[in-house]
């Protein structure tokens, strides 16, 4: 508990409220992730903050792919899992080359290219699966390594389950599965290459954990309230959302 005192009231809140959103997320509100990074950013520092986020993005994994087990489609799974690997080694390898300028740059560039496919995906007039072979390959290893940089994989992997027009169950359970094998994958790059894991950090994780599980079975309730049609409209919004909150952090 005291490492948790050391931090301003203020900072207490925004804190927990981070750990609400990731269990939120996980639970299927997709696109409120960004209001996670840009709240951790702006209490721990880009880069620091993904050490801490990590291990509890990690835990909400487990917890999704159980409650949304029955809804996986494996072969969208493996065509993005092996690419998103790729691109987390790529964002090891330059991850330490950047600082927190950059990094802030960088967020903005994400979210500016996230938003504007995404939007530009629900604007045509006729449903569109993309057909090239590179399309899975392009959004993996952009992922991968935004989610290294900065655990902002998520939107990029909105915009892949969205494009394959896929079910909200579905959209839901396979990203709950792809995000538990990368998030477990990064661990050990985290712990060893970036030294941004620790028993201090772990002990923060613990005390946010608590807000993690209710934000995640607070958010289920609410996903199975959405329709299948309104759902890609609720991402899409809550991706704008987080877009401008990273900008006016």
């Amino acid at each position: 508990m005291e490492i948790f005192q050391q931090f301003s009231v203020s900072n207490q809140a925004l804190i927990l409220l981070a750990g609400m959103i990731i269990g939120l997320a996980k639970s299927g509100l997709k696109g409120i992730e960004l209001l996670n990074v840009t709240i951790m950013a702006l209490v721990f520092g880009s880069k620091a903050s993904t050490g801490i986020v990590l291990p509890l993005l990690c835990i909400g994994d487990i917890i999704a792919a159980i409650y949304y087990k029955r809804n996986v489609q494996w072969h969208l799974f493996w065509k993005l899992i092996i690419w998103m690997a790729l691109g987390i080694i790529i964002g090891v390898l330059i991850g330490n080359s950047f600082g927190e300028a950059v990094f802030k740059k960088m967020f903005a560039f994400i979210i500016l290219v996230i938003v504007a496919s995404m939007i530009y995906l629900e604007t045509r007039k006729a449903d569109f699966v993309p057909k090239s072979k590179f399309f899975a390959p392009a959004i993996g290893l952009i992922a991968g390594t935004t989610t290294m940089l900065g655990n902002l994989a998520g939107p990029f992997s909105n915009i892949y389950f969205m494009a394959q027009r896929v079910s909200k169950a579905d959209f839901i359970g396979t990203a709950a599965v792809v995000f538990l094998v990368i998030n477990f994958f990064k661990l050990p790059f985290q712990i060893i290459f970036w030294n941004n894991i620790n028993a201090q950090t772990l002990q923060l994780d613990l005390l946010i954990l608590p807000a993690l599980i209710i934000g995640f079975f607070g958010g289920a309730f609410i996903v199975k309230k959405i329709k299948d049609d309104n759902y890609r409209k609720v991402v899409i919004g809550l991706t704008i959302i987080g877009a401008i909150m990273i900008f006016l952090k």
